[in-house]
């Protein structure tokens, strides 16, 4: 026999695999989530798990110390199975069900199944949005009923002409050119004398050509649906989008099935250039927008053959992989992208399962690290029709900005790394349940005073936890402007693998088998992520000759930076020392960018004009960013002056 059975709890499922396949690669069949940060490569030791039952297959590792190994742990990446076993995986190794930014807030996520599992609902703390830009309804597929007038020996235009010259008459749409496939054609002349010359004509803008996707016979022209896709490194969010009455009926978000190969962009690209990579990365994503398209149209009881469109939004390298495009070289100097801008293609040939003629376009890019999803963002942001300065930052694994107004627009990238985002800290983990978000510090005892996301258990530090922690440890003295610990009579602060550490909460207050600590080597960590925000936000600045105080209005996107706390981000020295009143949050622009695009054809030329006015400016060998990136590796930074709300 050349399967054996892997049993995983707690989930208590059990799945049969070929003998040689590691734990990691079977749980991600039956959907169960590991982290595994570093793409299944083994060096990251995320996705550590117990044999309860049985033996594996492994590589030697010094990522698990012998306590760990005699009680059964193991790397799920490493371990190859040849016989039946059960697995435990431990809270702090599983990829819990992240709170997912589907809109403006915080709303209920979903498996890639769709079923709802988890939800935390919470408002944008400065419960401030940024009011949308209304744009002309078009859609990116529209259906128009036509009633029309039969043929007679004095009207002898030909079936196909009949319906051009009546769109035009009664609807006054510019369809030159005009196209529409043999197949259509075909069926055309019985559909009209079948259905009393009554059809509905589905037409959707494709390139500068408006192509007749679909004739229906009747009035279909009330049942015509489209999906706005932001396609994140993390997680995948659909709004289902009634294209006539413009309304949102449902959203639902789910991780990116790609977490499996890697945490970032970049390994997820070196994935993608081994055989097979690019293939298995495309199926993962397109399997995301398949589950959410399928789940939203059962939930509001719609055919999928209702709907006709589906608009992408992500940065660039997501974008090329749900397109099934080869990104390469984007990490390659000089980092160019196979294509920044792709044409509307039909949603098939990628295989997003719609109606089988629906149109699927992208929002596009900039360049190789500034891609559709700010470009979207900062469509819906407004700034690019405003006459006052405004500055948009993306926070994520990359941190994109955009400095300008309706004049220009000017562009940078700079790589964060993935410590907000939980990844590569001790105790580090994704916003889920049970992940710190607040931490209050006694100045005195140095006790703390935890919250965490959905008020269970602790499992781990999240993005805004970590900014918290570092901005209370300095408040309080654990810490100095260089983000060096000193020793401390306190039994919070102590001596361990890595030097000295900070525990914040006991392990037996907590989900884990260990004390949720952050050691010097993730306050170090931390501050080159949070310098390197700081750095090409001010070199942008310097570069087009402005300083901090003119920016207008200061716009924040992104999951992580719309739950970020202003007060302790400035503290910390990542964002500048503005008044609270100039910040604003975006929420998931990418999203809410998408949808516009999907409604308005007028809205897809705004945004092709914002990224074609976009200069951009490459970081990678810029010395007036890298000695921005030195000067900000303190807290808040070297030049104190740039701080001044904090003197």
């Amino acid at each position: 026999m050349n399967k054996a059975n892997i049993t995983f709890f707690p989930d208590n499922k059990t799945i049969a695999v070929v003998k040689g396949t590691t734990i990691l690669e079977a749980a991600k069949e039956l959907g169960i989530y590991i982290q595994s940060v570093c793409g299944g490569d083994g060096v990251c030791g995320k996705c550590r798990v117990i044999v309860r039952k049985g033996t594996v297959q492994t590589e030697p590792t010094g990522l698990l110390n012998p306590e760990e190994k005699d009680e059964g742990f193991v790397l799920g990446c490493e371990a190859k199975v040849f016989e039946d076993i059960e697995v435990a995986i431990p809270p702090e190794s599983r990829a819990g069900i992240e709170s997912i930014l589907l809109d403006g807030k915080k709303t209920p996520a979903t498996s890639s199944s769709g079923l709802d599992i988890y939800s935390i609902v919470e408002t944008i703390q400065s419960g401030d949005l940024i009011e949308e830009k209304i744009f002309h309804h078009s859609p990116l597929a529209t259906k128009v009923f036509l009633k029309l007038p039969p043929p007679t020996l004095q009207d002898a235009l030909s079936d196909l002409e009949r319906i051009y010259r009546e769109l035009k008459r009664i609807h006054h749409y510019e369809l030159s050119p005009v196209q529409t496939g043999l197949a259509n054609i075909k069926k055309l002349g019985r559909l009209l004398r079948d259905h009393n010359w009554e059809v509905t004509v589905t037409f959707g803008k494709r390139n500068g050509t408006t192509e007749l996707i679909l004739f229906e016979g009747g009035n279909t022209s009330a049942k015509n649906y489209g999906v706005a896709v932001d396609i994140g490194t993390t997680t995948v969010v659909a709004h289902l989008v009634d294209l006539v009455n413009e309304q949102t009926l449902g959203t639902k978000g789910t991780f990116n099935k790609q977490i499996s190969h890697g945490d970032d962009v970049i390994t997820r690209i070196i994935f993608a250039s081994e055989k097979e990579g690019l293939a298995k990365l495309n199926l993962a994503v397109t399997e995301n927008i398949n589950n959410l398209i399928s789940s939203l149209a059962e939930e509001h009881h719609i055919k999928l053959e209702d709907i006709t469109a589906v608009m992408c939004a992500g940065n660039t390298t997501m974008t090329h992989l749900v397109l099934n495009i080869d990104p390469s070289y984007i990490r390659k100097e000089p980092y160019i992208p196979t294509a920044n801008e792709v044409p509307v293609i039909r949603a098939a040939e990628v295989g997003i399962k719609i109606h089988p003629r629906g149109l699927l376009a992208c929002a596009p890019a900039v360049s190789s690290y500034v891609g559709g999803d700010v470009t979207a963002g900062v469509l819906v942001s407004g700034m690019a029709e405003k006459d006052e300065l405004a500055l948009y930052i993306d926070m994520g694994t990359n941190g994109e900005m955009v400095l300008g107004n309706k004049d220009w627009l000017a562009c940078c990238a700079c790589s964060v790394g993935p410590a907000f985002e939980g990844s590569g800290i001790k105790s580090g983990t994704r916003a889920v349940q049970g992940a710190i978000q607040k931490i209050k510090i006694n100045k005195e005892t140095f006790e703390p005073v935890v919250e965490t996301i959905g008020h269970a258990k602790p499992r781990g530090i999240c993005g805004s936890g970590l900014v918290d922690l570092l901005a209370e440890m300095k408040r309080v003295g654990i810490i100095n402007r260089a983000g060096k610990m000193t020793e401390s009579p306190s039994p919070r602060i102590r001596t361990g693998e890595e030097g000295l550490e900070y525990v914040v909460v006991w392990k037996k207050d907590a989900e884990t088998k260990d004390d949720i600590m952050i050691t010097q080597s993730d306050i170090n960590h931390i501050i080159r992520s949070k310098a390197a925000i700081f750095a090409a936000t001010r070199t942008l600045l310097k570069k087009m000759g402005y300083r901090v105080e003119d920016v207008q209005k200061f716009y924040i996107a992104g999951g992580f930076g719309n739950f970020l706390d202003i007060p302790k981000s400035i503290e910390l020295g990542m964002i500048p020392d503005l008044p609270a009143e100039k910040f604003h949050y975006i929420g998931n622009g990418s999203v809410a960018g998408a949808r516009h695009l999907l409604l308005s054809y007028a809205a897809t030329h705004k945004v092709r004009e914002i990224a074609n006015k976009m200069t951009y400016m490459e970081l990678s060998d810029d010395n007036t960013f890298h000695e921005e990136f030195i000067s900000a590796l303190f807290l808040p930074h070297t030049d104190l002056t740039l701080f001044p709300s904090l003197k």
